[in-house]
């Protein structure tokens, strides 16, 4: 009675557990089909032609800056330029003048 009780309380698959005897000798093997594949040719001629067209997508994305932004951007490129080498011109005159005081000293 006990034994009754105890499968009225399993749920279906607890059931199916207890009645199919587990085996640790050999897995269960499922039988697999092989697919198809197109040849080597195929699939890179498919990779290829994605490639493009998600290249084609991305360059639709791009905001191309109009004339007022790249002459703006031009000239803050140059003032930069320009001011990193006046900084670079005085640290090689300042670095000359101690060389050139230390050489006299010694």
């Amino acid at each position: 009675m006990a034994e009754q009780d105890k499968n009225l309380n399993q749920t279906p698959a607890e059931e199916n557990a207890a009645v199919q005897p587990v085996s640790s000798d050999k897995p269960v093997k499922t039988e697999k089909k092989k697919e198809a594949r197109p040849n080597v040719f195929v699939r890179a001629a498919r990779r290829i032609k994605k490639w493009f067209r998600d290249l084609r997508s991305e360059a639709k994305k791009v905001v191309w800056p109009n004339g007022k932004q790249v002459f703006n951007n031009t000239v803050v490129v140059i003032v930069c330029i320009i001011a990193v080498g006046l900084f670079v011109a005085l640290l090689d005159t300042a670095f000359g003048f101690i060389r050139g005081l230390l050489i006299d000293l010694v």
